[in-house]
């Protein structure tokens, strides 16, 4: 106990106390530099962080960025070409459709309707138009003997004479349909009167007659007496040569042809669009090749 009071006097001496404050205050001093420098440090650390950080984000967002771009053009090339495929697909069936409807449409209508029958031909004896009507009797010329046309014809010969009246011209039908054994019956009266070689000039064998196809008309006005022969001198006639063609109606035995004498009342429906173009070119129904002609088969009655 003695000892310990003697100590601390010696603690409590003033030099003693001096020295021991100078020792803590150094030790924190020094602990307090140490502490900066170590922050000072890791302050350097963060900021070297940061821009490595901010370095690194760039770099990922340019990538990112990059890669966006090129998904963005693959997909775009991917979707123009899967674009261009189904438009190629679905030309192709469109074109197949097409295909179809034509061989359909083809499937369905008379080929017989376009052949060039007159001395080239032959219809035998059963052959008739699918369907027949009866012209009405104002548009005939004769008051006793009816007249028949194919059904499919006759809206387009109603048109012709509408056309006609609107113009002021008289048009009649002489005669239309003719079954295969009426033509035998007429060749033989002909025959008969004029003899069988005037008779073939003018007039076909059964058979090879485009009446009995149903689409053939001969026409006649008022001031010839009845007779066809000096139609050609008549207005009805002119008004035929310039107007015919719009209904689908063509002379099929036209001045210097080669199968029978000029019949400037004989008509035959091939569908306006053939009628046109023989019309625009010149040229006449027999003087095109058969297979020239079987193209326009499918349009005959549009």
């Amino acid at each position: 106990m003695h000892h310990s009071k003697q100590l601390l006097a010696h603690i409590s001496s003033p030099v003693i106390l001096g020295s021991v404050l100078l020792v803590v205050v150094g030790s924190g001093i020094a602990w307090g530099y140490v502490t900066m420098t170590r922050i000072e440090a890791l302050g350097g650390d963060i900021v070297a962080l940061r821009a490595e950080l901010a370095s690194t984000t760039a770099l990922l967002g340019a990538n990112i960025e990059e890669t966006h771009s090129s998904l963005s053009s693959a997909l775009s090339a991917e979707k123009e070409s899967l674009e261009a495929k189904l438009g190629d697909f679905e030309e192709n069936v469109e074109s197949i459709s097409n295909t179809v409807g034509t061989l359909e449409k083809l499937s369905r209508t008379d080929p017989e309707l376009l052949q060039k029958y007159s001395k080239v031909f032959f219809l035998n004896e059963h052959y008739a138009p699918e369907r027949l009507v009866a012209i009405p009797q104002e548009s005939v010329y004769s008051e006793t003997r009816p007249e028949k046309i194919h059904a499919a014809v006759f809206p387009h010969l109603e048109d012709l004479f509408d056309g006609a009246m609107r113009d002021g011209v008289e048009l009649y039908v002489k005669s239309a349909f003719r079954s295969f054994e009426e033509q035998r019956s007429l060749k033989g009266q002909y025959s008969v009167t004029y003899g069988a070689g005037t008779a073939n000039q003018f007039s076909a064998d059964q058979g090879y007659s485009e009446h009995q196809l149903g689409t053939t008309v001969d026409f006649i006005t008022t001031g010839t007496g009845g007779a066809l022969p000096g139609f050609d001198k008549t207005a009805a006639y002119e008004w035929l040569l310039l107007n015919a063609y719009r209904f689908g109606f063509i002379l099929s035995y036209p001045v210097n042809n080669g199968y029978y004498i000029f019949e400037p009342w004989h008509w035959r429906f091939v569908g306006e669009e053939l009628a046109d173009e023989l019309h625009d070119s010149g040229r006449h129904f027999y003087e095109l090749d058969q297979r020239e002609i079987d193209e326009y088969l499918i349009s005959i009655f549009d």
